[in-house]
């Protein structure tokens, strides 16, 4: 297979991976950050615990399955992104490392001070990772102070508080409310009773919020971000070296969609579906607002992926050392190997996911705390 397909087929490829854990590693994080304000007493929450205890960890292989991609196909890109945003990255682990623990924990004591800890540790656990992903992906837009010595040394220096900036801190409370609107129509398609109806206010507060800050996000992408600009002709099948091409400022990250006309359904989309799922939570309509929810975030995401094109990571020093599909990947060989090896077990992983959610599907209930034989939380 061309070198060219492969590295394209393999930019689609972790968007997906990334998209597959935003949509379900996105309801567990709303879930989690909303626990103790839409759980008011010990039963409340422990039924909120248990729409997602089941399939949480099944939820992260998507990230893991993200990384590891990352790491075998566009090695430069994991050096990088976990180089360069170590602190940020750290902060991430750290608050995904607060969920393992509050689960287990929570429910060895019936304390309520001893499970009030926990609670706010799972709201953390959920709060941080959603918040961190924002931070992440909008310094992307603006770009990262590395550069290659000739002999492909990447250097890198950027401190926690480098990633913070009015920007990145927007894009991480739009990330927020994200995670809040997957969160909260998940939690009400499994609860029942006055819990759907405090998901219901939270979903549509968090769904005109998402369409504020999109609309700000993108004003602000267009006017006051610097874009980055691949002279023409690219090598697109060439070896990857970094070095091998010249890259300009340009004046904002709109060069895509004035070539491209199509792709604006994207961010178009985004309020298409957000209005499908404030309508559906109007009527309770909880299946549909869920689907209407996961379709707001591939929008977005997809959105994200062809505004960047072809750049991975940009840059800020030196533009012509930016990371770009063209020139950031494993050698065509390996590429190949894993794409074989990606057809063959992503549809597995994809199966018995839909597997475990048909067996888990029904709603939780306090009756269902009852159910010794379910371990519940």
């Amino acid at each position: 297979m061309d070198y060219e397909i492969l590295r394209v087929l393999w930019w689609f490829l972790l968007g997906l991976l990334l998209i597959g854990f935003t949509i379900l590693d996105g309801f567990d994080l709303g879930v989690g950050m909303l626990l103790p304000f839409v759980g008011k007493n010990d039963e409340e929450r422990r039924i909120l615990i248990n729409t997602i205890g089941p399939v949480w960890e099944g939820n992260q292989v998507w990230l893991i399955l993200g990384i590891g991609a990352s790491f075998a196909a566009w090695p430069f890109l994991y050096a990088a992104v976990f180089s360069g945003l170590y602190g940020g990255v750290f902060l991430l682990l750290f608050s995904l490392i607060l969920r393992p623990v509050g689960f287990k924990f929570r429910s060895k004591m019936s304390h309520l001070l001893w499970r009030q800890i926990w609670d706010w540790a799972l709201c953390i656990g959920g709060t941080g990772p959603a918040f961190m992903f924002g931070v992440i992906v909008a310094n992307l837009f603006t770009g990262l102070p590395f550069y290659f010595d000739d002999t492909l040394r990447l250097f890198i220096n950027v401190s926690l508080w480098e990633l913070w900036s009015p920007f990145s801190m927007g894009c991480g409370v739009l990330s927020l409310f994200l995670m809040m609107l997957q969160g909260a129509t998940f939690g009400g398609l499994k609860t029942r009773g006055i819990l759907q109806s405090r998901f219901k206010k939270v979903g549509q507060t968090a769904a005109l919020c998402i369409a504020i800050l999109c609309a700000l996000g993108g004003f602000w992408i267009m006017t006051k971000i610097p874009g980055f600009l691949l002279k023409e002709p690219w090598i697109q099948n060439g070896p990857s070296n970094p070095l091998y091409k010249e890259v300009f400022r340009a004046q904002n990250w709109m060069t895509n969609y004035k070539k491209y006309s199509w792709i604006w359904c994207f961010p178009i989309s985004i309020y298409v579906f957000l209005l499908c799922s404030f309508i559906a939570l109007h009527f309770k309509r909880w299946g549909l607002s869920f689907i209407s929810s996961s379709l707001v975030i591939v929008s977005l995401m997809i959105t994200i992926g062809v505004t960047l094109f072809p750049f991975l990571v940009p840059s800020s020093t030196f533009p012509s050392h930016s990371l770009t599909v063209w020139d950031a990947s494993s050698s065509q060989m390996t590429l190949l190997v894993m794409l074989v090896a990606t057809l063959i077990f992503m549809p597995i992983i994809a199966l018995y996911t839909l597997w475990v959610y048909r067996v888990l599907k029904g709603p939780v209930t306090a009756k269902t705390l009852e159910d010794e034989s379910l371990n519940a939380y």
